[in-house]
């Protein structure tokens, strides 16, 4: 069974930061690939970001590369979302995501955390 547990939502003006955490709980967690989608009002979920279990290997959506970071503390079971200059367009339900494979993570993940709200004021 993997639980996984967002925090740092919230809201921002533009150009500002935020980090988010996720919080797993799951045997054998560096053996997971690790990310977060995200979802506006009226859209489409859509992929960010994704993290290997080693760390070594990232990938990002279109539309956050160069702005998000993210990366994983194997000892304390948490992966991050650091964002940068954040845009209006940013707002969305933050979702934290677990597979055990990058293929299968960058379609549809088999686990997925409750969300947190990121909201981006102009």
């Amino acid at each position: 069974q993997v639980q996984l547990v967002e925090s740092g939502g919230g809201s921002v003006q533009a150009g500002g930061s935020l980090r988010l955490s996720c919080a797993a709980s799951v045997r054998g967690f560096n053996t997971y690939v690790l990310g977060w989608f995200r979802q506006a009002p009226g859209k489409d979920r859509e992929f960010v970001a994704a993290i290997i279990w080693s760390g070594s290997t990232t990938e990002y959506g279109d539309s956050v590369k160069g702005r998000f970071t993210i990366s994983r503390d194997n000892a304390k079971n948490t992966v991050y979302l650091r964002m940068d200059s954040l845009k209006p367009e940013d707002t969305a339900v933050y979702y934290c995501a677990a597979d055990l494979s990058m293929r299968n993570f960058k379609r549809t993940p088999g686990y997925w955390g409750q969300g947190t709200q990121v909201t981006v004021s102009s």
